[in-house]
């Protein structure tokens, strides 16, 4: 055997090897099938906006706790979703059941040729005795990407707008990890700061090549997928195990989606993530949310049906021990809600989850059918 047959014979081998770890998938999984059976829990349950006959768009919500206000924050349109014109809205409760008329936390600016752009509902970060909202902006033509704040230090009254520098449309606020390190979660971006405020010093990480994007919104994630081989990966939640191993779970939407999320990992605190790889978690092609009971199980909250795809219902709980497999399984909801108005890619029963953890009870924000917002609470003891 020659030495040009050799060399041939080992990087066909290395190519082989290659393609068989990529195809291998990730080891985090459940074992969800469908809600029959499964211990429905036992919740309260409150509408914080019903639309009457205008701003009939709701989605994005995001929910926190702040000087004995509960807060919540969503993305509020005419009709359809992410036209110009979005805006921010905020409405605050003492009591959970009683909820303040929504007011306008944020409005767009004016872009090209007078077309208001479009806002996001991106979260909260509280440091000390200040509370943070994030909100993206992008145009009409989804380009001209950017992080805003604004900071309260009562709950009712907010800042004029920070701009945090970096162009991304995130999924979720900045979250802390164990290095005290905040990452935010966008669509195939990952923005980290040492700042503990979360307002400068941002950095961008992704898994993809700095040189195949620009900003992260959207309508951005398609094409650097696509040069990857990769299907549109977007909307990432993570969560840290004890090996201080950040796992970021992505949704897979459009026509590459086949019922399963996929997953990058870092094990230098967000600085770089792995290439993402096709896990055995099912999906029903929607927004999830992770993160950990006090009493240090993993949890899930998200639609992992997919018998109904993009029906966003039933809005399932799951628990680990481990972080790697999901076998324990609740019915949070799937009671129905009826869309009053039509619109631009309006549906599912129960869009983009959000929780918090407060004292002894769990919460959930939802929108349904992408018009009402909902919130709901349950006894943590009913997880054990």
């Amino acid at each position: 055997m020659n030495k040009i047959y050799k060399n041939i014979l080992l990087i066909a081998i290395l190519i082989s090897i290659e393609k068989k770890c990529v195809s291998q998938k990730e080891n985090i999984y459940n074992n969800y099938i469908s809600e029959t059976g499964l211990q429905k829990l036992k919740i309260e349950r409150q509408f914080i906006y019903l639309p009457k006959n205008e701003w009939m768009y709701s989605h994005h919500p995001f929910i926190t706790h702040f000087k004995n206000y509960f807060i919540a924050v969503w993305s509020n349109g005419m009709i359809d979703e992410d036209k110009p014109g979005q805006r921010i809205v905020f409405a605050i409760s003492k009591d959970f059941f009683n909820w303040s008329t929504p007011q306008v936390l944020a409005a767009p600016s004016a872009k090209r040729n007078d077309t208001l752009g479009i806002l996001t509902a991106a979260g909260f970060h509280q440091f000390n005795d200040t509370l943070v909202v994030y909100y993206g902006e992008y145009s009409q033509n989804r380009s001209n990407t950017k992080l805003c704040a604004k900071i309260t230090t009562d709950g009712e009254h907010w800042s004029n707008p920070i701009d945090l520098h970096i162009a991304v449309n995130p999924n979720y606020g900045p979250q802390i990890i164990s290095s005290g390190r905040l990452i935010i979660c966008g669509n195939f971006t990952f923005p980290y700061t040492d700042d503990y405020r979360g307002l400068s010093n941002w950095t961008i990480s992704s898994f993809y090549a700095d040189s195949l994007f620009k900003e992260d919104n959207p309508a951005t994630f398609y094409s650097p997928a696509e040069k990857n081989s990769l299907p549109p990966l977007c909307e990432g939640s993570f969560y840290e195990t004890d090996d201080h191993v950040l796992h970021m779970l992505l949704r897979v939407t459009g026509k590459g989606w086949k019922g399963k999320l996929w997953q990058t990992k870092s094990n230098d605190n967000g600085t770089h993530w792995s290439f993402p790889v096709e896990t055995n978690f099912s999906d029903n092609d929607s927004k999830f949310h992770f993160g950990r009971l006090p009493d240090k199980q993993f949890y899930y909250v998200g639609i992992p049906d997919t018998l109904h795809h993009y029906a966003r219902t039933p809005l399932v709980l799951s628990l680990s021990d481990n972080g790697l497999f999901f076998n324990k399984h609740f019915i949070i909801a799937d009671e129905l809600y009826t869309l009053q108005k039509e619109g631009l890619w309006k549906g599912g029963q129960y869009g983009y989850p959000h929780t918090m953890i407060y004292k002894n009870d769990f919460y959930i924000i939802v929108s349904r059918q992408k018009e009402a917002i909902e919130i709901i609470r349950l006894k943590i003891d009913q997880l054990r």
